[in-house]
């Protein structure tokens, strides 16, 4: 049997890095591609040396991860790196099936006689594909201190258990979730045509109706940057984001990572969950639905959130106090696009765009995970607000019912909960301050003054612009600060104040 020559592999080596030869840089259409909103965080990750560590990038599939490395690449390039001082492969290619990241790194540093101390960038693709990867990273890291290593991959559960379990202290994690409504306008270049800044963080549209209608594709095919571009993926989402994103997830990555037995058992339970995505379950009641044992199932929405598939929410009383044991809770895709990839295209009527739209803004929190711990549902006998962000219990901060209808602004039973539970919970920073309660409608925008309550109405797709583009901006802010400090504090040797005193 023949086996790979060296000179096969250099010769693909020198095929994945074209930079490696004198005035060239990353390839289309790579270079063509948009940037996603997450690019400067991971680019300032990526391109620190002051500490040695590796980053690992991780999260689901598709949504763009080798391209913001070979994007990483070109901005490393124009900030003055030589080419000959940078590795990129990806470890899916069948050529390098069985080699050691080491054999790899030393190929790289004999081809241009680096030394031990040379700063070098080393990207490793897909490095789930490789058995014990994190201990071979682990290794590297260690033995080469000079080297930035950065990696990648699509098994985002795998990623996760196993850079934590072997990485501790030497890989930094950073996860790329699928689009925010504000990147999807930008990837289509809508977004200064339907929106407008009226002041800091808020905005109006000045095409309602063409937004919604953005907003509907957003939620149909445009969590996945190639399905904004592609008129065939959007046609046919079901074989594309179904076959190749959910499949490979349920029937590959957690089946062989948890060793799960039963896959089409676990199918089952994710295909009920995505068609109820946003509303209230319990155990016994989805249990009975799916079929799966209480025991199991637990152990399956551990596995289901791990591989970002699905998010959890818990629930609070009517007094905004939380619940010991979580019998009950909410159940959200990460992504809209899924539940239309399994079950179909909806239209602005269908009777699920409800709950859809709710999964959609809920998944706009998702890109920050400091919101997203606190945030909640209420629920009790007589009433629900769907979304809470409960800092401190037992007080709120601001509560969202998020609704696809104008029918709120005028039926004073749409908001009476809302206003209710505000008033018993809502404890303002100052004593005049009204309650911030935001009912999100379909196509009005304005305020109503209930008593001393001022109700804030926001057009639901405005509303999911506005987060997810805020939250990426409050993302970058954050990273600005703690980077001002560390610089600070090597200056006068002191520590910076944790978050919260900030």
């Amino acid at each position: 049997m023949l086996e790979v020559s060296e000179i096969d592999l250099i010769r693909r080596l020198n095929f994945d890095n074209p930079w490696w030869e004198s005035g060239k840089s990353i390839e289309s259409p790579y270079a063509e591609f948009n940037r996603r909103a997450y690019f400067r965080s991971f680019y300032n990750l990526a391109s620190n040396v002051s500490v040695s560590r590796a980053v690992i990038l991780m999260g689901p599939r598709r949504v763009g991860k080798t391209v913001i490395l070979y994007h990483t690449i070109q901005e490393l390039l124009a900030s003055g790196v030589d080419g000959n001082k940078i590795m990129y492969l990806s470890l899916e290619t069948p050529i390098y099936t069985g080699l050691h990241l080491e054999s790899f790194l030393n190929r790289f540093i004999d081809k241009f006689n680096h030394k031990r101390n040379d700063r070098l960038f080393v990207f490793f693709d897909e490095i789930q594909y490789l058995k014990d990867w994190e201990l071979h990273l682990k290794s590297l890291v260690d033995s080469y201190k000079a080297i930035k290593f950065i990696a990648s991959g699509s098994a985002a559960a795998a990623l996760r258990l196993k850079s934590r379990e072997s990485g501790a202290g030497r890989f930094t994690e950073f996860m790329l979730p699928p689009l925010t409504f504000a990147e999807y306008l930008d990837f289509r270049n809508r977004e200064s045509e339907l929106l407008e800044e009226i002041k800091p963080e808020h905005y109006k549209a000045t095409d309602i109706e063409e937004l919604n209608q953005e907003f509907i594709n957003y939620m149909n095919f445009g969590g996945y940057p190639e399905a904004v571009f592609s008129e065939q993926i959007q046609k046919d989402s079901s074989r594309y984001i179904k076959s190749d994103i959910i499949d490979k997830v349920l029937l590959r990555d957690l089946p062989g990572l948890y060793g799960i037995s039963d896959i089409q058992e676990l199918n089952r339970l994710f295909t009920t969950l995505a068609y109820n995505t946003g509303n209230e379950v319990s155990l016994e009641k989805l249990s009975h639905t799916s079929g799966v044992a209480k025991n199991t199932l637990k152990r399956y929405l551990d596995y289901l959130e791990a591989a970002f598939l699905i998010k959890r929410v818990n629930r609070i009383d009517q007094n905004a106090r939380r619940f010991q044991r979580a019998t009950h809770f909410k159940v959200y895709l990460t992504n809209p696009t899924m539940r239309s990839a399994l079950f179909g295209f909806l239209d602005t009527d269908d009777k699920a765009m409800g709950l859809l739209a709710e999964t959609a803004v809920f998944s706009q929190w998702f890109h920050d995970t400091n919101f997203l711990d606190r945030i909640f549902y209420a629920r009790w006998k007589n009433g629900e607000i769907d979304i809470v962000y409960n800092a401190q219990e037992p007080s709120i901060d601001w509560a969202v019912e998020v609704k696809w209808s104008d029918r709120p602004y005028s039926d004073t039973s749409a908001w009476k909960n809302l206003v209710e539970f505000g008033s018993r919970n809502f404890q303002p920073a100052k004593k005049e301050d009204p309650p911030n309660l935001t009912i999100t409608t379909k196509s009005i925008h304005g305020e109503r003054l209930i008593d001393k309550y001022r109700l804030s109405f926001e057009e639901c797709s405005v509303y999911a612009y506005r987060v997810g583009k805020n939250l990426v901006a409050y993302r970058d802010f954050r990273e600005d600060i703690d980077n001002d400090w560390e610089d600070i504090r090597k200056e006068i040797t002191i520590s910076p104040p944790a978050p919260s005193e900030l």
